[in-house]
């Protein structure tokens, strides 16, 4: 239910679904007379549009009243499943928004548990190159107030990839009830790589050695969970030792080492960028960490590819910066056209030191409620109604602002491979199907809208394939500014950067009580599949379109039957 603005909660477990408007203050109590503690989840928020955390939050607080410690805060840039618990019997916890008239959405939950049972049967540390780890009870269903926490730690000088290959908790829209939660670092303080709740197998990969895996559950519905394996992703070592430079689609690091430097003869409290404020973190090692689009970097485009550059000079104690020989590193990071690892390599001159790392954009895919694409499916698979209509959005993460999504082509496919069946939504900037509607670009975001397909009555599932173009805002004759292009300018129209992004599946609705309750939907799939691979999309609507055509026909000659009295053998014989 939807409770009122604040309330004294005394039952040992409870769900809450919280919905506030502008300048609300609310304070929810939770006590009970116990010697046990409280785990507290905020599995869903949804705060209005560009808030901060000074405006609109919820403060936890560990005691009977918001005088307490505060345990933690989640606000509109909280990148986590928040998950809190008191070292007491109380906990307090308010909630306040600003004046925007926005209706603000929170699930939360509490459960009270006993301090010797803190550590549950699962989770733990997890090391060495490649490892596997289960749910609770896996295949049997997991128990009830589940809360298991893995640490995996692979080699220095890797990756991990994570790969999920049974994988069934309980299903709803924003995965509020179970759900895993996976990080991107050692704690679930790092970066949320994705949350994933009903039937799926989901891949994760880390940009470094060490990922955090989460599993929450609530007090219903379970089911066998989860079975996943883990294995390292060996990354190219540094060409000096402890001197590198890593690229994202937010940011450039740069650590140098004190023995690289001062081979240049390099003081390290004297180094600076282009933009003299910008300065180095100083310890055992040198750190430069900045966005991109800041510190003076430079961005150009060479080929198919954006590079930004910046340059680490020695200054004087005036901050004048010495142009002299051997006082020159040039560090550049590449975005390259589906480059997976970010490797890089140090080159010499007499001159000048060259850093270049590879990157990639970080781009991805989501399918949204309605046209104004505020609130994003999180479910997994989407289930929809034939013929609905489907908004999807592709969106570019990057701390550079100057630079422009562009869909160029999206295919759909029952097989999550994209194999020989296919059907084109949109090729080469062109809509080819007649349902498709695309929104001119919008800085980081591509953005159109298409029915749910008619082949989704004899495919079980569906896999929608982008392929998108980055392009940077400030050229204004670039690919993402063209539009449609016909096949012979095709040749002629260079892209920037491009990449895919995959989402899916989508399925029909009426499958979706089966997938609450059976298993056979995952068969069903591997089976209908090959009986189906004979046939092309066209070939299939064209079946289903003759079928209808005979069973009316069949209807309207009965009725005239009725209506003249002819024999049904005349009928026929017509």
């Amino acid at each position: 239910g939807a409770p009122r603005c604040g309330a004294s909660l005394h039952e040992p477990n409870e769900a809450l679904r919280i919905e506030l408007n502008a300048n609300a203050r609310c304070t929810w109590q939770i006590q009970r007379n116990a010697n046990q503690t409280i785990r507290f989840i905020v599995s869903y928020f949804k705060f209005a549009p560009s808030s901060s955390c000074e405006t609109e939050s919820i403060k936890v607080f560990d005691g009977p009243s918001t005088n307490s410690p505060l345990l933690g805060q989640v606000c509109n840039s909280t990148d986590a499943v928040p998950v809190l618990e008191s070292s007491s019997d109380s906990l307090t916890f308010a909630i306040t928004t600003n004046s925007a008239d926005f209706t603000r959405n929170f699930f939360v939950s509490y459960y009270f548990f006993s301090p010797e049972s803190k550590t549950e049967d699962c989770g733990g540390q997890l090391t060495g190159p490649n490892g596997t780890f289960s749910s609770p009870n896996y295949p049997a269903p997991y128990p009830a107030f589940t809360y298991c926490v893995w640490h995996i730690q692979t080699p220095k000088n890797s990756k991990i990839s994570l790969q999920f290959q049974d994988f069934f908790l309980e299903l709803d829209q924003n995965c509020q009830l179970d759900f895993t939660a996976v990080y991107d670092g050692p704690t679930t303080a790092t970066g949320l790589l994705g949350k994933v709740c009903g039937r799926a197998q989901p891949t994760f990969e880390s940009s470094s050695n060490v990922m955090t895996v989460v599993l929450a559950t609530d007090y219903s519905s379970s089911y066998r969970g989860f079975s996943a394996q883990y294995s390292s992703v060996p990354l190219p070592g540094p060409v000096e030792p402890d001197t590198f430079l890593t690229c994202s689609s937010d940011s450039m690091k740069i650590v140098l080492s004190k023995p690289y430097l001062a081979s240049l003869g390099y003081n390290e409290s004297h180094l600076q960028l282009n933009d003299p404020s910008c300065k180095p973190v100083i310890t055992d090692l040198v750190t430069f960490s900045f966005p991109l689009n800041s510190c003076g970097t430079i961005k150009k485009e060479e080929g198919q590819s954006i590079t930004y550059t910046n340059i680490i000079s020695l200054s004087s104690t005036g901050n004048v910066i010495t142009r002299q020989k051997n006082t020159e590193i040039i560090v550049k990071c590449k975005m390259e056209n589906n480059s997976t690892s970010e490797v890089f390599y140090i080159t010499r001159d007499n001159v000048i030191q060259n850093i270049t790392a590879m990157g990639r954009y970080n781009v991805s895919m989501s399918f949204y409620n309605s046209d104004s694409f505020s609130e994003p499916i999180h479910q997994s698979p989407y289930y929809v109604d034939l013929n609905q209509t489907l908004f999807a959005q592709v969106s570019l993460h990057s701390t550079d602002p100057n630079l422009l999504v562009f869909v160029d082509t999206c295919t759909a496919s029952p097989q999550p491979h994209f194999g020989s069946l296919t059907y084109d939504l949109i090729k080469s900037g062109c809509n080819k199907d007649d349902t498709v509607v695309t929104y001119p670009p919008l800085e980081h975001h591509g953005r159109f809208k298409f029915n749910a397909f008619r082949f989704l009555r004899s495919f079980p599932s569906v896999y929608l394939q982008c392929d998108i173009i980055i392009c940077d805002s400030n050229n204004s004759n670039s690919r993402c500014t063209q539009g449609c292009i016909s096949r012979h300018k095709r040749a002629i129209s260079p892209h920037t950067w491009k990449t895919n992004t995959v989402v899916g599946p989508i399925r029909l609705k009426r499958d979706l009580s089966s997938a609450h309750h059976s298993e056979s939907l995952t068969k069903a799939d591997a089976e209908a599949t090959p009986r189906l691979q004979q046939y092309n999309f066209y070939t299939l609507a064209f079946v289903g379109l003759i079928s209808n055509i005979l069973i009316v026909a069949a209807v309207i000659l009965k009725h005239h039957k009725h209506r003249a009295g002819y024999s049904y053998q005349k009928i026929q014989s017509s």
